[in-house]
């Protein structure tokens, strides 16, 4: 393999990130904990979080040998294990990575509680931090097995696509799995603790509390991290796919190397941007959350112009790039405006919960359809903008300069990956923070910077969602180009039955998928609702606070729940595509993923922001507005509230890993489609 210097800035920025994550978790660890009651929560928290991540991955590691077996017979039978290797390192690197953010979580969550004492700025900084942590090691580490696996088979990079594979698999059942646990905690909390028992949220006798802690870092901590894990790491190997043909028609190596250059860089920018977040006493804690997230752009900005004037010697790939970057800020703007309490659509839901629950629930479902509309427009201008740009400024004809100058942006855009998960890191933390604070007595004032904190999570929280949701429908796009190059098809023809078939099959997935998981968060509730009644009706003392709830009981609920309905759709999500390429051949599968991709991107959107802007219109009628606490619009908002958990906590996250994995799956099987189909 030809050398350039440039490659060099892989390596270093992923081990720079690995280094500053474990500096911000020692930070972290520097903060004062708060007094032995704060600590006892925080125990049961972080002990919960251990025992069911502990089980989860079992699960996973046990499902991922059987692939990895399968994956070693189908490929590299006779030969180095190529493919199944890299599939196992996917998938342990996407886990680990989401493990240390959730240690590290539960670590800074009674630290944040504690720094309220404080000020603002202090309980930001260890929220923030905590948060970063998990972002710094989900781009570092899924840059350092890119290159390192590109490095092992540099003379055939293409066996680096099990990675993706195995990183793609794993987060969906850590995002599916994390979902189905939070929620059915969360909603047995809600219904019976607020709405029958008519205690706080994060009141110590409300026997579902731990659980929903525990829920906030198993789904919105670990989850999220595979998540965002396996979207960089299958947008690093499938723009490198694209750029072999460039590499083998200039016979310039960079064309090759530059998604890890980009992605390396990135990580300093990343870095950098840690020191923008400082809190004023008085002010929106989005405010200091937006400077880093700003910060980071500029710097990217500069960066990514630097890497296409010197690197590629093509300025055009820089105007793609921006057209990236430009997508991933104005998504999170959208996404802040839908789901904000200082915007129309949550407004309106909330006023809306003054007639009741059907209200509520209708008003809010028609924000998540209209929430689809400036998304999908913006990601179609970006889509268009950088393939134009890599193009020359031509519409046609196709060039693999256009198709690269789409991945230019989709780098561009998840280029920003660390900061956008380190706020969303910062959410379940506040939210912790909150719990820890209200079970403990820190007092009004501390519960007050709480609650300012948690509002501003939840929007954080939903920022993120989206960015990942617009990240995985350039990353989409940008592995079926790679699917399209490795199936050698030029042309994906919509007139030919079987391809007809596969796209109805793609556009079907994600609606069964959602279907199951969100039944899957409707059975877990119910044996969690009966539960937490059980206990109020049979344990003397709990209401009184003389008697400690049964904690573990409901820990124990949600844990089984989540371990038994998260293989069944996560293996569909496997099966489908499978099938449909050895029935019906490759370009069936090219018209399933396009189906999968487009139906599974509208119906993430409708689910994530649906459910945000349930959730911030509840929070503003307990902040007063529409009566306030304990009224009929407040209990219209804990029910829409209610129906939008599954919404944005399991199915929405989830759907667009699913997209992903049927990329990065098809992509790894895609030889096998064209020799063995049977029967086009």
């Amino acid at each position: 393999m030809v050398e350039s210097n440039w490659v060099l800035l892989a390596p270093i920025g992923g081990i720079c990130a690995v280094i500053f994550a474990f500096y911000l978790a020692w930070d972290v660890n520097k903060y004062e904990m708060g007094t032995p009651k704060m600590r006892s929560i925080a125990d049961a928290i972080r002990e919960g979080s251990k025992a069911y991540l502990k089980r989860q991955y079992t699960t996973i590691a046990i499902i991922s040998v059987i692939l990895t077996v399968i994956l070693y017979v189908a490929f590299d039978w006779g030969d180095k294990p190529y493919t199944s290797f890299a599939f196992l390192l996917g998938a342990g690197c996407s886990l680990l990575a989401g493990y240390i953010g959730m240690d590290v979580a539960t670590r800074a969550n009674v630290r944040t509680a504690e720094a309220t004492k404080t000020g603002l700025n202090p309980a930001v900084q260890v929220a923030f931090r905590g948060g970063m942590v998990m972002g710094l090691l989900v781009v570092g580490l899924s840059l350092l097995g890119v290159t390192g696996l590109f490095f092992l088979y540099s003379e055939d990079p293409e066996l680096i696509i099990g990675y993706g594979f195995g990183a793609s698999l794993a987060a969906l059942f850590a995002q599916l799995g994390g979902g189905i646990y939070t929620k059915a905690a969360d909603i047995g909390a809600d219904l019976v603790g607020k709405i029958e028992a008519g205690i706080p949220e994060d009141d110590p006798r409300n026997p579902a509390v731990i659980a929903d802690n525990v829920g906030d870092n198993v789904g919105d901590v670990a989850g999220r991290g595979a998540d965002l894990f396996e979207s960089t790491a299958g947008e690093n190997i499938g723009a490198m796919i694209l750029g072999i043909a460039i590499y083998v028609k200039t016979g310039d190596i960079n064309w090759l190397y530059f998604p890890l250059v980009a992605r390396g860089s990135g990580i300093f920018a990343t870095i950098a941007s840690t020191y923008f977040v400082q809190a004023k006493e008085g002010e929106n804690p989005m405010a200091p959350l937006r400077r880093g997230l700003y910060a980071t752009t500029i710097m990217c900005v500069v960066i990514f112009y630097i890497l296409c004037e010197y690197m590629l010697e093509n300025i055009n790939m820089f105007y793609a790039a921006l057209a990236g970057l430009a997508a991933a800020l104005i998504i999170a703007w959208i996404t802040e405006y839908y789901t904000s309490k200082s915007f129309r659509p949550v407004k309106e839901i909330a006023r809306s919960s003054e007639t009741g629950p059907a209200t509520n629930i209708i008003t809010g479902f028609a924000v998540g359809l209209e929430s689809t509309a400036l998304p999908a427009i913006v990601l179609s201008a970006a889509i268009l903008l950088s393939f134009v740009a890599g193009n020359g400024w031509k519409v046609s004809p196709i060039t693999d300069e256009g198709i690269y100058g789409t991945a230019v942006a989709t780098m561009a855009m998840l280029a920003t990956a660390g900061i956008i998960l380190a706020m969303d890191g910062f959410g379940p933390i506040a939210d912790n923070a909150g719990g820890i604070a209200e079970m403990s007595d820190l007092g009004e004032k501390c519960r007050a910077t709480t609650e300012e904190l948690d509002a501003v999570g939840n929007t954080t929280k939903a920022i993120t969602k989206g960015y990942a949701v617009g990240s995985a429908a350039l990353a989409a796009l940008l592995l079926f180009e790679a699917y399209l190059k490795t199936a050698d098809i030029r042309v994906v023809d919509l007139s030919e039955p079987d391809v007809i078939i596969g796209l109805f099959i793609g556009a079907l997935l994600p609606f069964i998928f959602s279907s199951l998981a969100i039944r899957a968060v409707g059975n877990a509730s119910y044996d969690m609702i009966n539960e937490v009644r059980r206990q109020f009706r049979e344990i003397p003392g709990i209401m009184e606070g003389t008697t400690k709830p049964d904690y573990a009981r409901c820990v124990d609920i949600s844990t089984r729940s989540a371990q038994k309905n998260m293989v069944f759709p996560g293996m569909i999500c496997v099966i489908g595509p499978v099938s449909v390429g050895f029935l019906l051949g490759a370009e069936a599968v090219g018209a399933l993923l396009m189906g999968g991709t487009v139906a599974g991107i509208l119906l993430a959107l409708v689910l994530n922001t649906g459910g945000a802007s349930w959730d911030n219109a509840k929070k503003l009628i307990e902040d007063g507005a529409y009566g306030g606490k304990g009224t009929p619009a407040h209990a219209a908002g804990v029910v829409g509230d209610t129906v939008g958990d599954p919404f944005k906590d399991t199915a929405g996250p989830s759907l667009h890993v699913l997209v992903k994995l049927l990329s990065t799956l098809s992509l790894t099987f895609a030889t096998l489609f064209v020799e063995y189909s049977l029967f086009f």
